[in-house]
């Protein structure tokens, strides 16, 4: 499919009927450099499964959170107007079971802004829970136990709806031949309750039309992370040293499965001597494109915040 038949602005893409199903563990993919911070040797090749009949570990299942909007945009660059750190995330999507790559699924991602606003919910402040703070900002690691009081409304896999039009930083757009898909997007920001992550969701068996994505059914659903020193860094720049927001580290994520880049940590690339340059994110992710999976799939563990999505 080429971009001229895909609109970028235009299409919906039709609401789908989801099963229960559980989740699984992930391997992830990545590239590396003389910039690069988190590179390794799992670079080189997927893991091998533990099953001979399966190539490739599952990405695993994740919680939707409450501010998913249906592929209102469909679009490669999710920018629009939005300040922050440019963030190119490349992502290859794969059948675990045969590792082939996955051609012409529909790839939706999303997430708050540098100051922790979600696009669709304005009105609800940052991430979901009040205006956005303001003020000098905290300053070194989060200590002691995670957050409790989380952003308002929503709940786990809850879904809110939009309280107003504006839809920045969200976008859908197709898998080549070779299962890639690469999206342009700012480095997110933060709220109370969660680290800093998108949302992502794969969509297959669908048809790509002038409108946009049509039918199919969601085969993955999960959310992509950031190391603590990509966010420290992130810290130092504005508009995201004006979030006063108490900051939860991965360690102390509840959603999170604290599995490194089997559960959804992004390999990542940029000049540690200035992040604002920009950064790349890169990931594969195996997926089960027989089955269903959506936000139904995974919820918070007890200890979570019941909205911190």
């Amino acid at each position: 499919m080429t971009d001229s038949q895909v609109p970028e602005n235009r299409g919906k893409l039709a609401r789908r009927t989801v099963l229960m199903a559980s989740g699984a563990a992930v391997t992830a993919v990545g590239v590396g450099g003389a910039l690069s911070v988190n590179a390794s040797a799992e670079e080189a090749a997927p893991k091998t499964h533990a099953s001979a009949e399966t190539c490739y570990t599952l990405t695993s299942e994740l919680v939707e959170g409450p501010y998913y909007i249906d592929a209102d945009k469909i679009r490669r660059d999710i920018t629009e107007d939005q300040e922050g750190i440019p963030l190119t995330l490349e992502l290859k999507v794969i059948d675990a079971d045969t590792c082939k790559p996955l051609r012409n699924a529909a790839v939706d991602i999303w997430h708050c802004s540098a100051t922790g606003v979600y696009s669709g919910y304005e009105s609800s402040g940052n991430g979901g829970g009040g205006p956005a703070p303001t003020g000098p900002p905290p300053s070194g690691t989060p200590t002691g136990e995670p957050p409790t009081g989380g952003p308002g409304g929503g709940g786990g896999g809850g879904h809110q709806e939009p309280t107003d039009d504006d839809r920045f930083l969200r976008g859908t757009w197709h898998t080549d031949r070779h299962g890639h898909v690469t999206f342009k997007t700012i480095f997110p920001g933060w709220y109370q309750g969660r680290a800093v992550h998108i949302h992502t969701k794969v969509h297959v068996d669908g048809t790509w039309t002038d409108a946009g994505y049509e039918g199919g059914h969601t085969c993955h659903t999960g959310q992509f992370f950031f190391d603590e020193k990509s966010v420290l860094a992130s810290a130092e720049v504005a508009p995201y040293s004006t979030n006063t927001s108490t900051r939860t580290t991965l360690t102390e994520d509840t959603i999170y499965p604290q599995n490194g880049h089997t559960g959804g940590l992004l390999y990542l690339k940029y000049d540690k001597r200035n992040i604002a340059k920009g950064v790349r994110a890169h990931l594969t992710m195996g997926v089960a494109p027989d089955e269903t999976h959506d936000s139904s799939d995974t919820q918070p563990s007890p200890s979570a915040s019941p909205s911190a999505s």
